[in-house]
C-alpha cells in the first residue's frame, strides 16, 4: 500500500500522563505499527493541579487512509476495519493496565499534533471529570442467551411423549405447537427471572450500568440474545462481582449467562456529543 507521506494524528484515549503510563509506552505501537507517543495539553493552558498532566495517546497514520473520504470506503472494507479496531483495542486494553484510561472512538483523527492538543484543552473539564468517575473501576460485560426450543416433531422418539393414537393430523400438529409455544414462553420465563437475580447482584458492586441493544446474526448461533449489559465496577469487587452473578444465574433452564471481563470501560467513555461538545469547525476529522 503506497501513501503520499502525509499522516494525520490518530487518538486512541485521554488518561493522565503517569510514569507508569510513560514506562507502557514503551515500545508500543498502534495502527499499522506505529509507535505510540503522548500529546499533554499545552502547559499555559492546563489548570493548576498536583495531579500529572492531562494527555492524549497517538500515533500518526497515512492521510490517505484516514481522511474523511477514504475513511468511508475503508468502512465497508470488513478485513480493514478489524485490522484497525484490533490495533486499537491493543494499545487501550495496554495502557488500561497501567492506568485509568478514557477510550476514544475507533478512528479518531486530527489534522496534526497541535490540533489534537487544543482540542484536549478545550475538553478538559469533561475529559477529567470522567476519568475521576472511571479511576479504580472496570467494566464487565453480561449477555444472556436463550437456547433454541427443538420443534417437537424434531424430538428422539419418545422424547415428548407420544401422540394420542386418536389424534388426527391436524390436531397433532396444533398439539406440537402448542409444546413448543409453551417452552419458548418457560425460557423468557426463565431469562426474566435470570435478570432479576443480575439486577441484585449489580446492585451490590456496580456503580454504573449501560443497556447495549442485543446481538443478532452468526455470532450468536442458534442462541438469542435477549441481554446484552455492561457494569462498570470498582476493582477491588471484579471477581466478587464475576462470581456472584455466575452463582446466581447458575441452573436456569435452557438460558446461558455469559459474563466477560475486565476491560477498559469502553462502555462508559465519552459520548459522541461530549467529544466534539465546542469543537471549531474544522479543527478535527473524525468517523
Amino acid at each position: 500500500m503506497s501513501h503520499s507521506g502525509s499522516t494525520l494524528t490518530y487518538v486512541y484515549a485521554a488518561a493522565y500522563l503517569t510514569d507508569a503510563l510513560r514506562d507502557t509506552l514503551t515500545d508500543l505501537r498502534g495502527v499499522y505499527g506505529a509507535p505510540v507517543h503522548p500529546l499533554a495539553e499545552p502547559a499555559s493552558s492546563a489548570p493548576e493541579t498536583r495531579r500529572a498532566p492531562l494527555a492524549f495517546l497517538a500515533s500518526h497514520v497515512p492521510a490517505d487512509d484516514f481522511n474523511e473520504h477514504d475513511l468511508k470506503v475503508h468502512f465497508e472494507d470488513l478485513e480493514w476495519l478489524e485490522g484497525v479496531a484490533r490495533a486499537h483495542n491493543d494499545v487501550v486494553q495496554a495502557l488500561a493496565t497501567r492506568a485509568t484510561v478514557l477510550p476514544l472512538r475507533m478512528a479518531t483523527v486530527y489534522q496534526d499534533d497541535d490540533r489534537a492538543r487544543q482540542a484536549l484543552s478545550r475538553q478538559h473539564t469533561p475529559f477529567t471529570a470522567r476519568l475521576d468517575q472511571l479511576d479504580a473501576h472496570t467494566e464487565f460485560g453480561v449477555k444472556i442467551y436463550l437456547a433454541p426450543v427443538t420443534d417437537p416433531a424434531e424430538a428422539p422418539s419418545g422424547a415428548e411423549g407420544p401422540e394420542p393414537v386418536s389424534a388426527s393430523p391436524g390436531k397433532a400438529y396444533l398439539q406440537r405447537r402448542r409444546t413448543q409455544q409453551h417452552a419458548v414462553e418457560a425460557r423468557y420465563s426463565q431469562a426474566q427471572q435470570a435478570a432479576a437475580a443480575l439486577e441484585a447482584i449489580a446492585s451490590q458492586y456496580a456503580t454504573h450500568r449501560v443497556s447495549h441493544p442485543v446481538q443478532s446474526g452468526a455470532l450468536n448461533g442458534p442462541a438469542e440474545n435477549v441481554l446484552n449489559d455492561a457494569y462498570l465496577v470498582p476493582d477491588e469487587d471484579g471477581q466478587r462481582f464475576k462470581a456472584a452473578v455466575e452463582e446466581a444465574t447458575f441452573g436456569f433452564d435452557g438460558i446461558r449467562v455469559e459474563v466477560t471481563g475486565p476491560w477498559a470501560p469502553y462502555s462508559f467513555a465519552m459520548t459522541p456529543s461530549e467529544e466534539e461538545r465546542d469543537a471549531p469547525a474544522g479543527q478535527e476529522r473524525r468517523r
